[in-house]
């Protein structure tokens, strides 16, 4: 009776110490810079084999030291390489139409493959957006140079771009804001050294479908002008606005007009108490963030 049982239990036990591993899922959230609006995220598996003990002639053997007598004659010791003349998806991740270029110090934008939706190169080193780079890719939905060294954007290099639909140029050099593909939800440009005069007059008018407008911490003079009745958050905290007209949100010769939209305005640390123009803001239904005495 004793060796039957022995026998049942050494049956159950095996199968359950070579059980495979459960897969693991981390989920990376993609942020806006000085926003709480989260704009996606990417779902990253993360297969991690446990070292298991194989039983073989009463001898245990480890798993990891099995591998290693059998690869040490083929392995050669390669040391970590950041060329950057790789083929796009060897230095970057290619998924499914979205290519990830994140911290690997390129200076440029890489050829993208043509079916490219969603590129992702933040913090790089790069300095220059040419009117090339994205000539043939008219599928973009999303590009995100955030933490970029920019400084220059050609003229036209968005303008291909017509599905485009959120753009981040956060934390660059950039003086003035390039032309932008009219189908823009939400624009990012934090944390640049944009003034005033960097902005056409119309740079926003004809984005019917902007909701995000992140201006903050820059150098602006004042608030864009004709920003289109679909916005819904606009951030100008830490810039020079020193000044605002009863035209900047609202319209003066109508004072039935309400912006139904706009949820958010951001203004706090600029130089303007906002107490002394209270007439603009009449048709918003929330005041702005700012100091008002």
């Amino acid at each position: 009776m004793e060796t039957l049982q022995a026998t049942f239990f050494l049956f159950v036990f095996v199968p359950l110490v070579n059980a495979a591993p459960p897969l693991q899922q981390e989920s990376l959230q993609f942020y806006e810079y000085d926003t709480d609006v989260s704009m996606g995220s990417l779902t990253q598996q993360d297969y991690e084999m446990q070292p298991k003990d194989i039983r073989k002639d009463a001898t245990n053997v480890s798993l990891d030291t099995s591998l290693m007598l059998q690869s040490d004659d083929s392995q050669l010791d390669v040391p970590p390489t950041k060329d950057t003349n790789l083929p796009t998806c060897l230095l970057c991740v290619c998924l499914s139409g979205s290519v990830y270029c994140e911290e690997i110090d390129i200076e440029a934008v890489p050829p993208l493959p043509k079916e490219t939706a969603y590129l992702y190169a933040r913090f790089n080193k790069i300095k220059r957006i040419a009117a090339s780079d994205f000539a043939d890719i008219t599928t973009l939905r999303r590009i995100d140079f955030s933490g970029n060294r920019i400084e220059e954007i050609e003229d036209g290099a968005f303008s291909k771009l017509l599905l485009l639909e959120e753009l981040s140029l956060a934390e660059n050099r950039l003086v003035k804001l390039p032309v932008l593909p009219p189908k823009l939800t939400s624009f990012n440009a934090n944390q640049n050294r944009i003034k005033s005069r960097g902005i056409k007059a119309n740079a926003f008018k004809k984005l019917t479908n902007l909701a995000y407008l992140y201006l903050g911490h820059n150098a602006l003079e004042s608030v864009p002008l004709n920003l289109p009745e679909s916005l819904r958050i606009l951030h100008l905290q830490y810039n020079n606005i020193t000044s605002i007209t009863d035209d900047t949100f609202c319209k003066s010769n109508n004072t039935r007009y309400i912006r139904t939209r706009m949820d958010e305005i951001r203004m706090e640390g600029n130089p303007i108490v906002l107490a002394k123009h209270v007439n603009a803001f009449s048709c918003l239904r929330m005041l702005p963030v700012g100091t008002y005495y």
